[in-house]
């Protein structure tokens, strides 16, 4: 359906530690205080920049690590500092989702204490807790067949391991062992990995789902401007307005057939389930995380940005829309190309 003249469009926000392209510094080891209190976004370039402040009356306050030892007052024929090369590699990461993190820290073999730093936060799992229940429920009629109705979370599968009733915990744990072919000492690792795992999927798939009246908006837009006597005859904004269709119909597609890829994977394990199963599902999911991350952050940068500057429908004419695609939207569509091709390759050697 299409949207309505007078819905609204707000741009898709969540707390640092649940954003795509957001990263705060406060959780990597920097030395020079005013970093840490900073963050890390992702701008219309789909590059990575230093947000020093931000708030609706003063915009955001934006430095380049290019522009960095200048903005600080650093002696750059001293040396620079080791912070320097450590945002470098911030800068170009595809994403700042906290799984496409994992993966690319320890890439670049940046070290962060403590992994509750790379966790969502506990009200963004509360908000996935219908994502998860595809999940959580062959796992719950797996191992506990009908003894399981009155589990309806993750949270209650692992309750289950806390009965009080040790003879009651210790049978569980022994017939989920038995059915995972795995020591009953593993148990509470695997709970946690597959908790992780699918959780990670549910991010995903939700961070989709809220791009997807966006899109559709935007697609709107794209055929108005088509139509319009004054710039269905600019050759150069309507391949521009082509490519980017192109580059948003490719990424949206190539995540959906990443997912249905998740799903045929994930029903084939319930079928033999094993622990050694499992981690082959977990293995295939992790090697797209960052491919996956790559994309909606992209996605959701550029819809954010034009939901800014055209909330609604009706919001701003033809020429300005025209106008803005040209200035903001076509800027990173070469990074939005690679991430495409990046993704291309990775299905070719998957």
């Amino acid at each position: 359906m299409s949207p309505l003249l007078n819905d609204q469009l707000d741009p898709i926000t969540d707390t640092d530690m649940d954003s795509l392209f957001v990263l705060p510094l406060h959780i990597i080891p920097l030395e020079t205080p005013s970093l840490q209190r900073a963050r890390m976004i992702k701008n219309q370039r789909l590059e990575g920049v230093i947000e020093f402040f931000s708030d609706q009356s003063s915009g955001s306050g934006q430095i380049s690590v290019r522009d960095l030892p200048k903005a600080m007052g650093w002696d750059v024929d001293a040396g620079l500092p080791k912070d320097v090369f450590t945002l470098r590699n911030l800068a170009v990461l595809p994403s700042y989702d906290v799984y496409s993190l994992r993966v690319s820290l320890r890439q670049s073999r940046i070290s962060i204490a403590g992994s509750a730093s790379l966790s969502l936060s506990p009200e963004k799992n509360v908000e996935l807790a219908g994502y998860m229940r595809r999940f959580t429920g062959p796992l719950i009629a797996q191992i506990y067949g009908a003894d399981g109705r009155d589990i309806t979370s993750f949270a209650d599968i692992v309750a289950l391991f806390r009965d009080p009733d040790v003879r009651t915990a210790r049978a569980k744990l022994k017939m989920m062992a038995e059915k995972l072919a795995i020591e009953m000492t593993e148990i509470p690792t695997f709970l946690e990995d597959y908790g992780d795992i699918f959780l990670s999927l549910g991010y995903y798939r939700q961070c989709l789902d809220r791009l997807n009246p966006h899109l559709e908006s935007y697609m709107n837009s794209m055929e108005d401007l088509r139509k319009n006597w004054q710039l269905r005859s600019d050759f150069t904004l309507m391949r521009t307005c082509s490519e980017l269709e192109m580059g948003l119909n490719n990424m949206t597609s190539a995540i959906s057939g990443r997912f249905e890829t998740f799903d045929r994977a994930s029903r084939t394990m319930w079928q033999d389930l094993s622990a050694e199963r499992f981690r082959e599902v977990k293995a295939l999911i992790e090697s797209y995380h960052t491919t996956i991350g790559g994309m909606l952050c992209a996605l959701t940068v550029k819809m954010n940005g034009w939901a800014r500057q055209f909330p609604r429908p009706d919001a701003g004419g033809p020429v300005r829309r025209g106008e803005y695609i040209m200035s903001e939207m076509k800027q990173g569509l070469d990074a939005m190309k690679r991430l495409d091709q990046d993704a291309r390759k990775l299905d070719q050697t998957g």
